[in-house]
């Protein structure tokens, strides 16, 4: 597979008056691969998404697709000639045509059959066959969505994006609908870009993150480098919990107060980052106090305690009484950062 960019954002910037909405932002969507702009509510995911698809001009920088500018100081190209397809949150389907005329609305220049036929192979890809002449206010949330993003694709787009696109949706549904609709998008060639504030979504959906906050890419990468190598406490906290204590480095070990790293940090202060599965309940180990322990279903979330510090755990065991205890520290899952404690 060619995983050469289709589609690529250098240096954008957007202000609207005095509020910076987007900050030097980079990013490149490839072909066949899923990514998801993660980050929390009003952090710029959905004003890039509105840049992309030319809905607004860019302010700085520039947005390429194939080596063509789209937008830039000198140029922008209108939405509709981008070939770039994008779904917002209410789907926006049309009342007044089924779910096949929905579908095959924007690809009326085909000939009949051909039409015809791409049409029903989207409807069968998006689990819809059965659907297709219902009309949209009989379907429910799912089955909208997946309306509008097989009527998205009919054009055959090479972008396709999806702003919070199950954010309607509940529970067990949710996750059914997610599954459907990721299995029809790995029958595509489009380069896909997905907006969600759930970190848990963007992890099980995407080939590629993108970490986003205060209108800056934190972090771009695969959602295995992001979570186990946040380049910044920032970051991390946008993939989940995650506690924060002192250390200090002396000749290439860092204390902590729940054990010992080997580090290649300079010697001083540091903090160290655990996410609640890098600490693990021992029979020796550092000593801890456990403060409180509550059942999270499978397993159950522990608080310890050592020299002022305090972390989170998670133990698959019977939850703990409180007290003293040992905890052993999993090096592969903690990161050090240089510096004095800010939190």
């Amino acid at each position: 597979m060619n995983d050469a960019p289709i589609l690529t954002i250098a240096h954008v910037g957007k202000n609207y008056g005095a509020h910076v909405a987007l900050d030097d932002v980079s990013l490149a969507l490839a072909p066949g691969r899923i990514t998801c702009l993660l980050g929390p509510s009003g952090c710029g995911k959905s004003t890039l998404l509105r840049l992309i698809a030319g809905l607004e001009e860019v302010g700085a920088g520039e947005i390429a697709m194939a080596g063509a500018t789209l937008s830039g100081p000198a140029c922008h190209v209108p939405p509709e000639q981008r070939n770039i397809g994008l779904i917002f949150q209410d789907f926006a389907l049309f009342p007044h045509l089924d779910v096949t005329a929905n579908v095959g609305f924007g690809i009326a220049h085909l000939a009949k059959p051909e039409r015809a036929a791409r049409v029903a192979a989207l409807l069968e890809r998006f689990r819809l066959g059965h659907r297709a002449k219902a009309w949209p206010h009989t379907l429910s949330g799912g089955e909208q969505q997946r309306v509008a993003i097989a009527r998205a694709l009919a054009r055959d787009p090479a972008v396709l994006l999806l702003d919070e696109p199950f954010s309607g949706l509940d529970g067990d549904l949710r996750a059914e609908v997610r599954r459907q609709v990721l299995d029809g998008l790995a029958q595509t060639r489009a380069a896909v870009l997905i907006v969600t504030h759930d970190p848990e979504e963007a992890m099980l959906m995407a080939d590629e993150l993108a970490l986003m906050r205060d209108g800056r890419v934190l972090q771009a990468g695969t959602p295995a480098e992001c979570y186990a190598r946040p380049r910044s406490i920032e970051a991390a906290r946008l993939l989940g919990p995650v506690s924060v204590v002192p250390a200090t480095v002396k000749d290439g070990v860092a204390e902590t107060p729940f054990g010992t790293l080997a580090t290649e940090l300079p010697d001083g202060p540091a903090r160290l980052m655990l996410r609640p599965e890098a600490l693990a309940l021992a029979e020796t180990g550092a000593p801890v106090t456990v403060s409180a322990a509550r059942l999270g279903g499978g397993f159950s979330e522990v608080v310890v305690e050592a020299e002022g510090a305090i972390a989170t755990l998670r133990h698959s065991g019977e939850a703990p009484a409180q007290g003293p205890a040992f905890v052993r520290i999993d090096p592969e899952r903690t990161r050090l950062f240089a510096g004095p404690s800010r939190e």
